[in-house]
């Protein structure tokens, strides 16, 4: 990753799922230059996330990661809220990420992917596969980070609602 004052900072499991959702905006992200204060999803996500779940501890950070909330039991669960299924595997490789960083630590977790609005659940594991896939991952996110210029943006559909839009298309 970039290295501002000598130190390697840690991969986030932000640009985790931006490599899923977009090289490009993983790139832009990844420089440090954030539009989502302008983003009228971004709010939209922040506001399910502020008002659901309420009795839970919000936002456990950890080395780059930042955990919606966390069940103790038989078996610690680390749950992320999210608005809708449209993303669903850059929120899966999120979500397996955070157990990846939490079992290098000795923490054996599950994590549970939260949709309020539709009101369904999806519990992930990591296992041998999962684990590889991550670890290609964070690979991935390193080599784009690094490179001089932003990759060339491909036009998806969540493009035109992407806080990013005129980086990329702007004529």
């Amino acid at each position: 990753m970039s290295v501002e004052g000598g130190e390697q900072r840690p991969v986030t499991g932000t640009q985790i799922n931006y490599l899923f959702v977009c090289p490009t905006e993983l790139w832009y992200f990844s420089h440090h230059l954030n539009m989502e204060h302008s983003s009228d999803l971004v709010a939209a996500g922040r506001f399910i996330h502020q008002n659901t779940y309420q009795r839970e501890k919000k936002d456990i950070k950890i080395e780059g990661i930042a955990i919606d909330f966390v069940k103790k039991g038989d078996t610690v669960e680390l749950h992320e809220v999210k608005k809708s299924k449209k993303m669903e595997r850059a929120h899966e490789m999120q979500a397996l990420y955070y157990l990846y960083v939490l079992r290098k630590k000795g923490i054996k977790a599950v994590a549970v992917l939260d949709y309020p609005l539709i009101r369904e659940r999806k519990k992930l594991e990591l296992d041998e596969q999962n684990g590889k896939a991550v670890e290609d991952a964070v690979a991935r996110v390193k080599g784009i980070a690094s490179l001089k210029v932003p990759p060339q943006p491909k036009r998806i559909p969540i493009c035109p609602k992407c806080s990013y839009y005129e980086f990329c298309w702007a004529e």
